[in-house]
C-alpha cells in the first residue's frame, strides 16, 4: 500500500517489540526515534496489528517464542516485562450440566425507609445460569440457607436436576462448624459439596473433586448477575416506585426473576442466545446420560 512504512522500519518497530514488550505505541516510537527511525505512535499499531502484537500479553508470547527459537541472553528490559507477567487466568469454569455447580452470594441492595437495610441472597447455576434470590433484613447463615430450602433446591428437585456442590465466599453466612451453622448444616444433609472462593477474590482455590483438580470462577457468574439485576431491576424499580416494604419489593423481583429465566436470552457458553430455562431443559438430558442410575 502506498502509506505503508518501508519493510525496514517495519522489522525495527517488530524488533522494538520483543526488546521492550513493556513499553506502549507512544514510548515506542519514541524510544526509535533515538535511533534514527521515525514511525508515529499510530504507525506502530497499525503495524503491532498486523503482527498480533496489540497487548502485553502478546508481546510477551512474541519474546518467549524468540528465545525458544534463537536463545541468547535477555536484556534487563525483557527481564523485568517477564517479571511482570501474571499468571494465566483459570480459563473457563468447569461446569458439566446443570446442578453441577452453584454459585451463592449475598447482595447488598440498600435502605429502605422505615425497613432498614436489604439484602439479597443469590443462587445461579453455573451451567444455565438460571437464577433464584430473596430479600432478607439481614445476612446470616440462617438467610443463606432459607434461599436454598425455600427457592434454589425445591426447585432443582422438581426437575430431578440435584445440586451436587456449591462455590460461596468466606463470609460469616457460609462458613462455619457443621453443627452449628444453619447453612452449612443443610449442605450436609443433603450431601451437597461446598467450596470456598480465594479471601478478597472472586477466583476460587483450587479443590479437588473426583480425581481432577479444577480451578473455576463460579462466584464471578454470581457477581456478573449481580450487576444485570442492579441495572435492569433495581435502577428502573426504584425510580418508578416508592417502597415501603421488602415485600412489595419481592413481589417485583419475584416478576422480574420470571422474565430473567424464561423470557430474556442469555449470552453465555452454554445458553448461546437461549434463555436459562431452555438451557436448563436441554442439559437435562445430559445429566442424564450422566447418571444412567
Amino acid at each position: 500500500m502506498a502509506n505503508r512504512v518501508d519493510k525496514a522500519t517495519e522489522q525495527a518497530v517488530i524488533k522494538s517489540a520483543t526488546d521492550f514488550p513493556a513499553c506502549g505505541q507512544a514510548r515506542s516510537s519514541n524510544e526509535l526515534r533515538k535511533l534514527g527511525i521515525f514511525v508515529s505512535p499510530s504507525g506502530v499499531r497499525s503495524i503491532w496489528l498486523r503482527h498480533d502484537l496489540t497487548n502485553f500479553k502478546a508481546r510477551l508470547k512474541a519474546l518467549e517464542a524468540k528465545v525458544a527459537e534463537e536463545g541468547g541472553i535477555l536484556t534487563k528490559a525483557q527481564v523485568q516485562a517477564l517479571e511482570k507477567k501474571k499468571p494465566d487466568d483459570c480459563g473457563e469454569i468447569e461446569t458439566a450440566h446443570p446442578g453441577y455447580l452453584g454459585s451463592q452470594d449475598t447482595f447488598y441492595v440498600g435502605t429502605l425507609k422505615g425497613g432498614g437495610r436489604v439484602y439479597q441472597q443469590t443462587y445461579v447455576d453455573t451451567y444455565c445460569k438460571v437464577a433464584h434470590a430473596k430479600l432478607y433484613t439481614t445476612k446470616t447463615p440462617i438467610t443463606a440457607a432459607d434461599l436454598l430450602n425455600d427457592r434454589a433446591l425445591p426447585f432443582h428437585d422438581e426437575h430431578d436436576l440435584p445440586v451436587l456442590r456449591i462455590m460461596t465466599d468466606r463470609g460469616t453466612e457460609y462458613c462455619g462448624r457443621a453443627d452449628k451453622h444453619d447453612c452449612q448444616l443443610l449442605l450436609a444433609i443433603n450431601d451437597i459439596d461446598h467450596s470456598k472462593t480465594k479471601v478478597k477474590s472472586p477466583q476460587s482455590e483450587t479443590v479437588k473433586q473426583s480425581i481432577q483438580w479444577i480451578d473455576c470462577r463460579a462466584n464471578g457468574i454470581c457477581e456478573r448477575f449481580h450487576k444485570t439485576i442492579l441495572q435492569e431491576f433495581y435502577q428502573v424499580a426504584f425510580r418508578k416506585k416508592l417502597y415501603d416494604s421488602i415485600g412489595a419489593l419481592q413481589t417485583d423481583l419475584g416478576e422480574w426473576l420470571h422474565h430473567y429465566n424464561h423470557q430474556r436470552t442469555h449470552q453465555g457458553k452454554m445458553c448461546c442466545g437461549k434463555t436459562p430455562f431452555q438451557t436448563m431443559i436441554e442439559g437435562k438430558q445430559i445429566w442424564k446420560e450422566k447418571f444412567v442410575n
